[in-house]
């Protein structure tokens, strides 16, 4: 069998049928990524190989970086000043260990699908990869802009600070006519989370600065949001991005919060209630906001981030230092959540996002007591969604365990599909990985007698969603 064939992935008729003729050549929505809208503006032509697969400055795929290291690579050759060529060689090197990882076969797609190169990637054939891949990544047709273009890509949607002017975003929108696709803001507002750091208080300071009103307590910080969230709105944003980690629901009053954003400022020591106790609130009241713009909310949760100190104080973060959590209550809590907010018709479009599957079921049925709007006169069609198989689950049995307890627990039919997760312009590929798990996943329900052998109406359920559910919920529009 020929390495990534025709037929990767795809283990019955039907698949193959669904695959090719209903969700192959879909457009993509990524809905979340962490590509640099700098970058795809100025759209410059990559140096070499290695600038655009292993690192550029800081910028970098944490998922190459790890296996490199686990494989014995010095960080000059991952992230450090090594040689470019070396780079590649000693990633080449990884690559012959590392048979039975996604980041083999995503590898061997983006080689095939980009630079039209079959072959398994070797440390012996790293030298042929590097000279033709360098040379194609000389031509225009090349750079970042034609590379979305390449994938049929419709929307890009990054990864920004609340306090971020969105500079490129708003030059971008003046030539999304030209790219035939758009680049649209997302707010991360991580760093107005991170209560416990000693940079809280400057960070407040900026968002003040930006939004140009005094932040004095936790009403007037909220306040700021808004603004904030009204100045993304006019750049086409419909989401909000959320790395919460951990959670634990702690309402408390108003004056106890702001009593808990006075220690943040003044950088006081907090205890573990002081930081659930403004999290929670921080949390409700951007549900809040979300839900007045109507965009989409999303939590990626349990995870441990910077786990390894040394190379977070070395590196910083997103160097391939995170790992997957165990709050074991992580689920329970975010029901508690969602049972308060219920009550005052407050939860927003909303994607849940564990790093450990342990937690899907108990999310996954969890969502089903709040599908509805409550005394809305229109409802909102699968408001909320099991977040696909995010980081280390992002595998084909992940994936496979992810679409089956959507299924089971909800309508798997409304799912919004795939996202890349990745800083990296080469990694749409993944988008392709993911529709071939897809359709030999509704394939083998056929096969099996669990879905009709209708292939319009299992079509249907590919192409939607491969593209056509995410169209619909998020409400991006298209490139006029």
């Amino acid at each position: 069998m020929t390495l990534i064939d025709d037929n990767f992935l795809l283990t019955n008729e039907w698949s193959k049928k669904l695959f090719n003729d209903y969700a192959k050549d879909m457009p993509i929505i990524d809905y979340h990524c962490h590509l640099s809208p700098k970058e795809i503006y100025e759209n410059k032509h990559y140096q070499n190989l290695a600038r655009v697969w292993i690192n550029d400055g800081t910028a970098g795929d944490h998922y190459k970086w790890r296996l490199m290291r686990a494989n014995g690579i010095p960080e000059s050759l991952i992230t450090g000043d090594g040689d470019d060529y070396k780079k590649v060689e000693a990633f080449a090197e990884t690559m012959e260990k590392a048979i039975g990882n996604p980041l083999y076969e995503w590898t061997q797609l983006e080689l095939k699908r980009y630079f039209g190169y079959d072959k398994p990637f070797t440390k012996k054939n790293a030298k042929e990869v590097w000279k033709k891949a360098n040379a194609l990544l000389s031509q225009d047709d090349f750079r970042p802009r034609q590379l979305l273009q390449k994938m049929n890509v419709k929307v890009v949607c990054t990864t920004d600070d609340p306090a971020s002017d969105l500079k490129y975003h708003k030059l971008l929108k003046q030539e999304e006519h030209e790219n035939g696709f758009k680049v649209l803001p997302a707010m991360r507002p991580d760093k107005a989370f991170n209560i416990q750091s000693d940079k809280f208080a400057d960070y407040i300071q900026e968002l003040a600065n930006i939004s140009e009103i005094e932040i004095k307590d936790f009403s007037t910080l909220i306040k700021a949001f808004d603004q904030r969230y009204e100045y993304f709105s006019s750049l086409g944003a419909k989401l909000s991005d959320h790395g919460i980690n951990t959670f634990h629901f702690a309402p408390a009053s108003l004056s106890d919060v702001d009593a808990v954003f006075s220690k943040g400022l003044n950088n006081d020591e907090l205890t573990a209630h002081d930081v659930d106790v403004y999290l929670t609130a921080l949390i409700e009241a951007l549900m809040r906001i979300n839900k007045k713009y109507n965009w989409t909310m999303q939590f990626h949760g349990n995870v441990i981030r910077n786990g390894n100190k040394q190379l977070f104080n070395q590196i910083g973060a997103d160097c391939g230092g995170d790992s997957i959590g165990t709050q074991a209550d992580f689920a329970q809590e975010i029901m508690k959540l969602l049972q308060h907010m219920q009550a005052e018709n407050n939860i927003p479009k909303l994607i849940l996002y564990s790093l450990n599957p342990n937690d899907w079921m108990q999310l996954a049925s969890g969502m089903g007591d709040f599908y509805g709007d409550g005394i809305d006169e229109h409802a909102t069609k699968q408001k909320l969604q099991l977040g696909c198989a995010w980081w280390f689950n992002d595998t084909r049995r992940g994936m496979n365990l992810q679409l089956q307890m959507m299924a089971e627990n909800s309508l798997l039919g409304n799912f919004v599909g795939m996202l890349t997760d990745s800083r990296s312009f080469l990694s749409y590929t993944r988008h392709e990985y993911f529709r071939r798990v897809l359709c030999n996943y509704l394939g083998s329900l056929i096969e099996n007698g669990q879905a009709p052998a209708d292939i319009e109406v299992m079509g249907k359920m590919a192409a939607d969603i491969s593209y056509n559910n995410a169209h619909e919920y998020f409400q991006f529009g298209d490139v006029e």
